[in-house]
């Protein structure tokens, strides 16, 4: 984005420090328990959400579901107050309300809530295995990325859904699908962002 010309400036909230400076960038460090309070004097007309958790890190399924869940449903709505044209979330494969696992039931909560928001355009991102370096230690996640990279060639067609996807790819396909003016509710599943990323 801060490479992009569609964005004259960019802010990041947080719930700590990102640790990248840019003459566009504008870094707020927030606590998302009460996002209402944000103020910001900037028009803003796209809202890019990659708020995510594990069970472990968060301690609970409880605290989990805050922050995949509550935090995500009411950034939107704190985008319906401040008049946000697109609202973009990265949710993932296999989210589901109805379902049996809790971590794609949160996720699909957290989906159809957001598609009851009032916003003009909300497009959601559902990625498989995410591929790319994290701060955070996830041991299960790396064997799965080390795998996924040795035997990722056999993912195509059908199965490209479950081929891991880099970081960088999900980026791309956010901010170009924020260039495109669909309205309503749009969900990304992982193999289209993999085509056209």
């Amino acid at each position: 984005m801060l490479a992009d010309d569609q964005y004259e400036n960019i802010i990041v909230i947080a719930r700590k420090p990102i640790g990248t400076s840019n003459p566009k960038l504008i870094e707020k460090t927030i606590d998302f328990d009460s996002i209402e309070s944000f103020k910001t004097n900037i028009s803003i007309d796209d809202v890019y959400c990659a708020l995510g958790t594990t069970i472990k890190t968060a301690g609970s399924q409880q605290s989990f579901y805050k922050v995949d869940n509550t935090y995500v449903v009411n950034l939107g709505k704190w985008c319906v107050l401040n008049n946000v044209k697109r609202y973009l979330i990265v949710s993932a494969m296999g989210a589901d309300p109805k379902s049996g696992i809790f971590y794609n039931r949160v996720k699909g909560e957290m989906e159809e809530a957001a598609s009851k928001l009032s916003i003009a355009q909300i497009q959601v991102f559902r990625p498989s295995l995410l591929m790319g370096n994290r701060t955070e230690k996830r041991g299960g996640e790396k064997i799965a990325q080390t795998v996924m990279g040795l035997l990722g060639f056999i993912f195509v067609g059908k199965l490209l859904n479950y081929k891991g996807i880099h970081v960088d790819v999900v980026a791309r396909s956010m901010i170009t699908a924020a260039k495109r003016d669909v309205p309503g509710f749009t969900v990304y599943e992982s193999g289209e962002m993999q085509k056209n990323g």
